[in-house]
């Protein structure tokens, strides 16, 4: 289906002849005829268009700990969609394929709001989530699926690249996020991905403010963000800035896009991040891109006992009592269906 309906940017500001989004921090100045740096902004003689509203280039049905979510709704599975085009440029992107194609370069279908809330139903699913791309950029398509169907639980797999405004407003119709920590320094950051870091950090906190079920992502990279001193400072930032309890998942690099030259994280690396995590204080720190006997359990902090088993994606919930252990009564922060 074909959409020929141009859609307002809902963050712009104008500047003489030139536009001026105000979506995430890149802030592109854009004059008629030109994109933004994501690919989903066009600037038009009149107004700076949502370029990419309603395209939707990915649709799955995966389980929630795929995104990975391990405290919201385990055991569940959402409606994953994705769009084309991201607001960073990282190198080592696993979905290059769609974040890093202009939209004459990929096939794309329009689904409108409606249509794609009623798809989402049709699988029997009440979860929708955005991702695979940067779900940020499709800002004025996704409040108008929650629009069309309010009742759906809303997703949002993100690198947290955004400016406040439009953050707290996705916050609004947003029941969990994951967000990627790309690395912790702005060397990392600039090099390696185009964005900066202290914005994501200020998302991060935007995020638990605003009272949204946060966890976080750090893909462990070989020589480029591995280090003990950067993983145990990232550590600490959640630690004390976020909390002990939000989640942290430290997943497997391979190589991909721009760094085929760099080898698979070793299994070590990542168990050693894990450790570093649970020496810092931290009481939910998983691994991902490795199967393991335990480092994916949900342990309770106050008596050890497992409360969610994982191998892959096969999750059991062995020591809950709703949301608190069934063994010594410790509130777990879990959201449960």
């Amino acid at each position: 289906m074909a959409n020929t309906e141009r859609i307002e940017s809902a963050f712009y500001t104008r500047d003489g002849d030139v536009y001026v989004c105000g979506l995430c921090p890149h802030a592109c100045r854009l004059r008629p005829d030109q994109y933004g740096k994501c690919g989903s902004r066009r600037a038009d003689e009149d107004i700076l268009v949502a370029y990419s509203y309603g395209k939707v280039s990915s649709i799955c049905v995966d389980p929630i700990e795929k995104k990975p979510l391990y405290h919201y709704r385990p055991r569940s599975r959402c409606f994953s969609v994705g769009s084309v085009g991201c607001n960073m440029r990282c190198r080592h992107c696993q979905n290059y394929s769609i974040s890093m194609m202009s939209y004459g370069k990929k096939r794309t279908t329009f689904e409108s709001p409606e249509e794609l809330a009623a798809m989402c139903r049709h699988e029997g699913l009440d979860t929708i989530a955005f991702t695979y791309n940067e779900p940020g950029i499709w800002f004025e398509y996704i409040m108008d699926v929650v629009k069309a169907d309010p009742g759906l639980h809303v997703v949002l797999v993100t690198n947290g690249f955004l400016n406040e405004e439009p953050l707290r407003q996705l916050c609004d119709v947003t029941d969990a996020i994951n967000m990627d920590v790309k690395g912790f320094t702005e060397g990392f950051y600039r090099s390696v991905c185009d964005g900066r870091l202290e914005d994501v950090k200020r998302s991060a906190s935007i995020v638990r403010e605003e009272g949204v079920h946060l966890e976080l992502t750090y893909l462990v990279i070989p020589g480029h963000n591995d280090s003990e001193g950067e993983v145990r400072a990232f550590c600490e930032w959640v630690r004390d800035c976020l909390g002990t309890d939000v989640p942290v998942h430290f997943t497997r690099f391979h190589p991909d896009f721009e760094m085929t030259d760099i080898p698979m994280t070793p299994v070590e690396t990542v168990l050693g991040c894990r450790r570093i995590g649970m020496e810092c204080g931290l009481e939910y720190v998983y691994v991902g891109n490795v199967v393991t006997e335990n480092a994916d359990n949900t342990y309770c902090p106050e008596c050890g006992s497992t409360v969610i088993s994982r191998l892959g994606y096969l999750v059991d919930i062995v020591g809950l009592d709703g949301d608190k252990c069934s063994h010594c009564g410790r509130k777990i922060p879990i959201v449960r269906r």
